[in-house]
């Protein structure tokens, strides 16, 4: 099993850079996302500051691009100038805090079919990748699995945009598909046949990336994050399924309370009589759920 990192969605203070690693240090954590989903909220002198002082606690950062920063639109508007300019702002300050990735939402059908809207996103994140290159801040993206079953981004969605642009990442939200598998993620041969996909297209060395919480869903479709235990998703076979993997894994707990990572936190981090060897899971990969393509 590689290294676990664990740590919150959120950074724990915005007061200053000190502060925020000092609460991270005094409650365990190990890795720490940059929450820009609702906009940016540090400026490049803070990220350079807490990058370091991460760096010196051996606390990994990412860092979650705004919402609206998501590839494949439809009409080359005002919108995607705007959402190009918060994907490259977000691999700046990535790269100023030394940032492993930056995760961002794979967008939406807009109307077309599946295939369309795949190649739409992969055709406008290679013209993203030009003008990061450009700039020198070409940080590696991570595309997150999404909670709606009738929407783009399903895990096979972000398994075949991480193999057709080489430098995007699978993010592993589980909660997530908890929600589009309608409550599946119980066993640990689901875990793993998804950690397996993502290992096959993950380049040498690069950890997993996962998001982990508890989930309400109706229909097929994640309805809001819950405190741990109040759903039927458990980090449990999480454990058990990375320990099959020598890659190592980050883990971002976007739990609701800080109550709640702490027992994620602990469900992880908890001991087993002996380490499982790493099996085939061809078959758990054929049972694996799958969107479907409406």
């Amino acid at each position: 099993m590689g290294r676990v990192r664990f740590g919150p969605a959120r950074v724990p203070s915005r007061r200053s850079p000190g502060e925020a690693i000092k609460l991270l240090r005094q409650r365990g954590f190990t890795a720490c996302e940059i929450d820009f989903e609702g906009g940016f909220w540090m400026d490049y002198p803070w990220a350079e500051r807490f990058g370091k002082l991460a760096r010196e606690a051996k606390i990994v950062l990412s860092v979650h691009a705004p919402i609206a920063g998501f590839m494949g639109h439809v009409e080359r508007d005002k919108k995607q100038r705007m959402a190009i300019g918060m994907l490259d702002h977000s691999a700046g300050i990535a790269k100023s805090a030394g940032a492993e990735l930056v995760v961002f939402h794979p967008g939406f059908l807009l109307g077309r079919t599946r295939a369309a809207a795949l190649r739409s996103i992969c055709e406008q994140l290679g013209e993203l990748r030009e003008r990061l290159e450009a700039k020198d801040r070409a940080v590696p993206f991570g595309v997150e699995v999404m909670g709606r079953v009738r929407e783009v981004g399903s895990l096979d969605d972000v398994i075949e945009i991480s193999r057709r642009t080489g430098w995007v990442r699978p993010v592993l939200d589980f909660a997530h598909m908890h929600a589009t598998s309608d409550g599946a993620y119980t066993d640990v041969e689901l875990f793993a046949a998804a950690l397996e996909a993502a290992d096959e297209v993950l380049e040498a060395k690069a950890p997993f990336h996962i998001h982990f919480s508890d989930i309400a869903y109706a229909n097929r479709n994640e309805t809001k994050h819950l405190p741990y235990g109040e759903g039927t998703l458990r980090a449990d076979p999480l454990r058990k399924a990375l320990r099959r993997f020598k890659r190592p894994a980050t883990v971002i707990s976007e739990a609701p309370d800080l109550e709640s990572t702490r027992a994620i936190q602990a469900a992880l981090a908890a001991s087993a009589s002996r380490p499982s060897r790493r099996a085939s899971i061809s078959a758990a990969s054929s049972s694996r759920p799958r969107s479907r393509r409406n």
